[in-house]
């Protein structure tokens, strides 16, 4: 199916207009387009009526309640009356239409808004008003990666295939909605997870254009696939966003822009609903400002989902809230990998954590490069096939495609409306010939090799957890299935963040968000991008 002559005179339009904002420097990474959100000129009218009696001082009086605080402490004051659910929302829609839709200082982190969230606001406000609040997620703002289904926005994966597809509420988005939450909206990703083609840069969708890095934009990359999840957060446009992880989505894209992402063990979290790239690693993961909020979203998530075979009961959920109440670090045991020591950002946080008591044991890295081949074949089978099932299953009627192959076919017929970055990865796949008796083989291989260094280590030293660098050894916990949690750890001389990794073995979510929350505790290195206050 081609687009009408008018939609393209329509993109063409947009880009000029918003043009401008190719006054940021791209120099550093060298991208080649910064296309504007094809959605935006529906996002300024919206925001225009969503703002209606919502003042610059409004904003500013809200600003010491809201900005970088923790969804506790927010609550507290909407407890005490300071302000509303309302105001609340309409304090992150002031951002969004402050930053993202002026030119030179829009990051391109967001491709759509709840039309009803104005609506769903008051009610919380009526609720709370009732008694009716119980979880701590109750009326806060929520953004999405735009590959998670939610009713009343098209779900895209940034992909123009998919720009009519009106999914139905993934999983944990009804989980979140169940528990009081608001979805404020949909951030922009790597198109199709970053599995378009390998040309792509990182944090660049057909839909939503490039995403920018607030702490420099196009001078550090955003990290992907993830990236407006983390962006999102990083400028203070909701209290928390939802991304997903394969291998180094969610750990990548937090620790380039300086906000805790948690990576959970496959199953801790359903993914029906969610637009796949791979069934074998997939899975979603919160994306928060501190350990605290991402702890309170990932209780929100929880809950066994009975269309996802991976998915399993997560038991104790109380325990989350209690393990960040009395958070030590004495005693606890680390592995430290020897070669990160010359990264001085790492060294300083391992002195920090000596300095608090914890036991650290210097360990090698060891991976299987064996092993990569066998993870990218699984990649290419699983995109093939999931996507294929997602197609049939959860995407609307109206989107057009029902394959892979379909895909591809439409990228080709539309190659003028597309990215000019080819599609070699999603072509790779589609010809994948992969027998489903060779990809289990390979899938089995890989969960009986995969991931042996790390069990030796935390089976011979005793460990609590592994520290890592950003996403260094994203490819070791995914085969492993282990969870994962990136955390800021201070920015480099040039003023890049980077992050400090914990990971820990599975369904040990509740002791890597303990351990996180001490380590925040003696080194609170999170600070907000100084253009985006």
């Amino acid at each position: 199916m081609k687009y009408s002559k008018c939609f393209a005179i329509a993109l063409i339009a947009l880009f000029i207009t918003f043009n401008a904002e190719a006054q940021i420097n791209t120099d550093s990474l060298k991208l080649p387009q910064i296309q504007s959100n094809t959605l935006k000129t529906a996002l300024i009218p919206f925001l225009k009526k969503a703002l209606l009696g919502f003042s610059e001082e409004r904003y500013e009086y809200l600003k010491p309640f809201i900005l970088e605080k923790s969804i506790p402490q927010i609550q507290k004051a909407i407890y005490a009356r300071k302000f509303s659910y309302l105001q609340l929302t309409q304090f992150f829609l002031f951002r969004i239409a402050k930053f993202e839709t002026t030119a030179g200082t829009s990051l391109h982190a967001i491709i759509a808004l709840n039309p009803n969230i104005i609506a769903e606001a008051k009610e919380k406000d009526v609720q709370l008003k009732n008694r009716k609040a119980k979880h701590e997620i109750f009326g806060m703002p929520i953004l999405l990666k735009d590959n998670i289904g939610s009713k009343n926005m098209k779900t895209t994966a940034g992909a123009l295939a998919l720009i009519d597809n009106e999914a139905d509420d993934a999983f944990v988005v009804k989980q979140l909605k169940a528990r009081g939450a608001l979805i404020l909206g949909k951030v922009n990703l790597s198109e199709w997870a970053f599995f378009l083609s390998f040309n792509c840069p990182i944090g660049y969708s057909a839909v939503g254009g490039q995403t920018l890095n607030p702490y420099g934009p196009g001078k550090f990359e955003t990290g992907g696939s993830s990236s407006g999840s983390a962006v999102a957060v990083a400028a203070n446009y909701a209290v928390a966003s939802i991304g997903t992880e394969t291998s180094g989505s969610i750990l990548f894209p937090s620790s380039k822009n300086a906000v805790v992402g948690l990576k959970p063990t496959l199953g801790s979290l359903s993914r029906t609903g969610i637009i796949p790239l791979s069934s074998t690693f997939d899975t979603p993961g919160a994306i928060t400002k501190n350990v605290v909020d991402n702890a309170i979203v990932f209780s929100a998530m929880l809950g066994k989902d009975e269309t996802d075979p991976e998915s399993v009961k997560v038991e104790n959920q109380d325990n989350l809230k209690r393990s960040l109440n009395h958070t030590s670090l004495k005693g606890k045991r680390f592995g430290v990998i020897s070669s990160y020591l010359k990264d001085s950002l790492y060294a300083n946080a391992i002195v920090k954590l000596k300095d608090a008591g914890a036991v650290l044991v210097e360990i090698n890295k060891e991976t299987d490069f064996s092993l990569v081949g066998d993870m990218l074949k699984i990649l290419s089978y699983d995109f093939k096939n999931d996507l294929n099932h997602y197609l049939q299953r959860y995407a609307s009627k109206n989107v057009k495609i029902k394959s892979v192959s379909d895909l591809v076919n439409f990228n080709k017929a539309n190659a003028d409306l597309r990215i000019p970055f080819g599609q070699s990865r999603i072509e790779n796949a589609e010809k994948n010939t992969s027998s489903l008796a060779e990809i289990t083989a390979t899938k089995n291989k890989l969960k009986n090799e995969g991931g042996i260094a790390l069990k030796k280590n935390f089976s011979e030293y005793s460990l609590d957890a592994i520290l890592s660098i950003d996403n260094s050894d994203a490819m070791e916990a995914a085969i492993a299935r282990y969870p994962a949690l990136a955390m800021p750890m201070g920015c480099s001389d040039k003023g890049q963040p980077a992050a400090l990794t914990f990971i820990a073995k599975p369904f040990e979510e509740y002791k890597l968000l303990s351990l996180a929350a001490a380590y925040e505790q003696i080194s609170p290195s999170r600070k907000p991008p100084l253009s985006y206050k």
